[in-house]
């Protein structure tokens, strides 16, 4: 592992909540997982709107308090046949 990676990966604390996008046209989920990898609560499903967003913003939100975590970190990945 490089340095770069290990200042990553030491970032990731048990307080820090994980959010994985799966990104879609119209309709994106979310999945919420701890420090281990481990998913828990109910997965968000949101469209590409503004008010979409917002509704996954405050699901975040809510998943942050009621887990106790004071930190969050979001990775959503494009696809490229999206670009088209």
């Amino acid at each position: 592992m490089n340095y770069n990676q290990n200042k990553k990966i030491a970032q990731i604390t048990p307080k820090t909540l994980i959010i994985g996008v799966d990104i879609a046209k119209f309709k994106h989920v979310a999945r919420p997982q701890d420090f281990r990898g481990l998913e828990f609560g109910s997965p968000c499903y949101f469209e590409n709107t503004k008010e979409g967003f917002r509704h996954f913003l405050m699901w975040v939100l809510q998943l942050m308090q009621a887990q106790t975590m004071n930190q969050v970190i979001v990775g959503m990945e494009q696809r490229a046949r999206l670009l088209n």
